[in-house]
């Protein structure tokens, strides 16, 4: 500097304009100075930490020989301390509420002549573009995991056949930490992709606060840059976890930069251990992918004195919502009119399930999974079964039908000697008798509901009476009884002789709802 009192003048004019909100190129043009000149002392002013007040106080000579040292020879030692600071900062910042501007004013409480936040923060966003090129965002431990499909598939032989078969390489990754899972899945239906998303959360024992899948039919439905339409089974997939969905914006790579960062790597890592091997099934291809997964988030992160793993078990996992006991299922539906006998068909198994009788001739949906069906009338849920697999098979609550049904329903042998026997032992004897006497149990029970009427109308100790009577015919039928309560005894039948069904009284809508209600 041949002039060092006019230097430091332009040097003070430099500094006070900057400090003022100039612009470099303003400075430059206005002090006519090149730009590098001006972006040299300013740079050095942010480095040496000064303030435009102690610049002013200072001497020329003062200043010259502060700003005629390198950079280098000022804020090695200090630089040294910075980037030891920032492998802690870059985890801290990963939690909710944390900022560079939080951990600059850490930083500065325990190096007080540190670096100004301005160049702090420059230097924090050099390294981390140097440490690792692919983390330019900054995520938040449990906000948020990245899920997709590799482009290259694996294979797996049939044993039976010989025959190759192409399967899928799933990736998810959790955004703060990087923790990565990956499994084979046999293909990209959403059956398999939902299966394999929850599986990720599975393993990372926890839910994150989003899921961010790629634009694939089974996630995604209608693409939008403003609101794309989610499939179904995934929205419900994200309701039982109780999170969202996500999806990347389409043509926009940097949305899933992570997820796609972790494929690359796991190309290396994994895929390339695998393409050479032979697998027989997916449960053995699944177990190598996962040995070989394991020393994937155990290995030390380029730069950094920690694993993937190590930071998840440390920093994110404890930011994961808990996962629900039961896993989801997926819903499927089907359309349906409930019958005349009260029972709706599932087409898929040809099988049947009651609903309320109220709901006759009407026309529900069915959502059924491989364990549930549930009957839907105008959103309303009327009816809830366990699915019966096998076909043509009525699966019937009792609480479904009419009460007058509800007692016919439960017409049987037993049923009938017991109230029978409740009456009296002669009329439980009359009543085994004749059940014993027909071909086939059902074909007695209009007579033993007409004879156990009876006792409503003429007492019980006729109707025992009377049973006793008939006991010692040895004729076995409700007219016998009906005779002899009447004393016309010249018209019980022979024993040969047959009762017809529709000469009986039809108890069954009013005595016997009585009785049994």
């Amino acid at each position: 500097m041949a002039n060092n009192k006019l230097d430091m003048n332009k040097i003070r004019k430099v500094i006070k304009l900057h400090c003022n909100g100039k612009s470099k190129l303003f400075i430059s043009r206005y002090l006519s100075l090149s730009r590098n000149t001006v972006k040299k002392y300013i740079s050095l002013f942010e480095v040496l930490g000064l303030s435009l007040e102690t610049v002013n106080k200072k001497t020329d000579t003062e200043l010259d020989e502060l700003f005629s040292q390198g950079p280098t020879e000022v804020v090695s030692s200090r630089i040294e301390d910075l980037y030891a600071y920032f492998p802690q900062m870059e985890r801290e910042l990963k939690k909710v509420g944390i900022t560079i501007q939080t951990m600059w004013e850490r930083y500065i409480e325990t190096h007080p002549d540190g670096l100004r936040v301005t160049q702090f923060r420059n230097r924090f966003r050099d390294w981390s573009s140097k440490v690792n090129p692919v983390m330019h965002m900054n995520h938040k431990a449990g906000d948020k995991m990245y899920v997709d499909y590799a482009g290259k598939t694996l294979s797996i032989i049939d044993k039976n056949t010989s025959e190759v078969q192409e399967v899928q390489f799933f990736v998810a990754i959790l955004g703060a930490s990087q923790y990565t899972y990956a499994e084979a899945s046999m293909s990209q239906q959403k059956e398999d992709f939902v299966a394999s998303v929850e599986n990720a959360m599975r393993f990372f024992q926890g839910t994150p606060a989003a899921i961010v899948p790629d634009n694939l039919k089974s996630a995604v439905v209608r693409t939008s840059r403003f609101e794309p339409t989610i499939n179904e089974t995934l929205a419900d997939l994200a309701e039982h976890y109780e999170t969202t969905i996500l999806p990347a914006r389409a043509y926009r790579p940097r949305d899933k930069s992570l997820v796609e960062g972790a494929v690359k790597i796991l190309y290396r890592r994994i895929y390339a251990n695998l393409k050479d091997s032979k697998y027989f099934s997916i449960e053995e291809l699944n177990q190598e992918i996962w040995n070989l997964l394991d020393a994937h988030n155990n290995k030390k992160l380029t730069g950094r004195p920690y694993s993937r793993f190590e930071l998840f078990m440390e920093d994110e996992r404890h930011e994961l919502q808990p996962l629900p006991l039961e896993r989801f299922e997926i819903k499927y539906q089907s359309l349906a009119t409930v019958m005349q006998n009260g029972h709706v068909q599932l087409s898929q198994d040809k099988n049947y399930y009651s609903v309320p009788y109220q709901y006759l001739k009407k026309k529900v949906k069915l959502l059924y999974t491989s364990s549930t069906v549930e009957i839907y009338f105008k959103y309303n849920r009327i009816a809830t079964h366990i699915r019966n697999p096998k076909p043509y098979i009525y699966t019937t609550n009792p609480e479904h039908m009419a009460s007058t049904h509800q007692f016919v329903a439960q017409w049987n042998a037993l049923r009938f000697i017991e109230w029978a026997n409740s009456i009296d032992p002669a009329v439980g004897e009359y009543i085994m008798q004749i059940i014993e006497s027909r071909n086939h149990p059902e074909q007695a029970y209009k007579s033993c509901l007409g004879i156990l009427s009876f006792e409503k109308k003429v007492g019980a100790e006729r109707l025992a009476n009377a049973c006793k009577r008939a006991l010692d015919f040895k004729i076995y039928n409700f007219k016998t009884i009906q005779n002899i309560l009447e004393n016309s005894l010249d018209k019980i039948p022979m024993e040969h002789e047959k009762e017809e069904d529709q000469d009986l009284p039809d108890h069954g809508n009013i005595r016997g709802k009585n009785y049994y209600n």
